[in-house]
């Protein structure tokens, strides 16, 4: 089981999945939220976003900060191979 979490100010729960690959598709969805808002001028992050991804004992596996571009279409956090199934667990 795997957490994620949005690590700004004030930290909170976003969701859980069961698997590493799933949580890095929602940190990716979150992304895609985030951006979607700063287009659409709702909310302001100086210093952008902040997510985790943790395991079931609580440890920070995977940390992402992520500044919206507005200028250009959203692009996805995350990269190909990991999205492979070598990353299940």
């Amino acid at each position: 089981m795997f957490e994620i979490w949005e690590t700004s100010e004030p930290a909170r729960l976003i969701s859980d999945a069961g698997s590493l690959k799933v949580a890095l598709e929602k940190v990716d969805t979150m992304c895609r939220l985030r951006h979607d808002q700063a287009v659409a001028h709702i909310g302001e992050a100086a210093d952008g976003y902040h997510f985790e991804i943790r395991d079931h004992d609580g440890r920070a596996l995977a940390r992402l900060s992520y500044v919206p571009d507005t200028t250009r279409a959203y692009t996805s956090v995350v990269v190909e191979e990991m999205r492979g199934e070598g990353l299940s667990r």
